[in-house]
């Protein structure tokens, strides 16, 4: 069972620091410079953790098995990086910006799902999906 739980509250408790760190980030400061800064220090504590569970000399032979994705991944990172950035800048509030990002989010995974994995869409989705946009009406209007 804490198999399935830790994850989740790694994601959680580092969704809530990003958040804050992201909207709390100065106006003055140029966000490709703070992201710069941002991905060096994830770089590091990247570099650290693989090398502490690879071994240093597993660690280049992991790193050759990397494809695509990994830096697909990274244009996806930095996009959604400088994204909550300029939605907090543009007034977004914490409370409503990551939460209407989030349902969006979920609604766009539920069709993605469904077309490019053959998932099935349940009756009781299609209604959350009703709900949800009927949230995102009542909590940004």
């Amino acid at each position: 069972m804490w198999n399935m739980i830790w994850p989740l509250i790694l994601i959680v408790g580092s969704n809530c620091f990003y958040n804050i760190c992201t909207k709390s980030m100065p106006e003055n400061v140029n966000t490709f410079g703070a992201l710069t800064v941002t991905y060096l220090v994830g770089a590091v504590l990247s570099a650290i953790l693989l090398v502490s569970s690879a071994g240093p000399a597993k660690a280049i032979t992991e790193i050759s098995q990397v494809n695509w994705t990994s830096f697909v991944l990274g244009l996806s990172v930095v996009g959604l990086e400088a994204g909550y950035v300029f939605l907090y800048r543009a007034g977004w509030k914490v409370n409503n910006g990551a939460l209407t990002a989030n349902i969006c989010l979920a609604i766009a995974l539920l069709v993605i799902g469904f077309l490019l994995y053959k998932e099935t869409i349940s009756l009781r989705q299609v209604l959350g999906i009703v709900v949800c946009g009927i949230g995102l009406f009542l909590i940004n209007h």
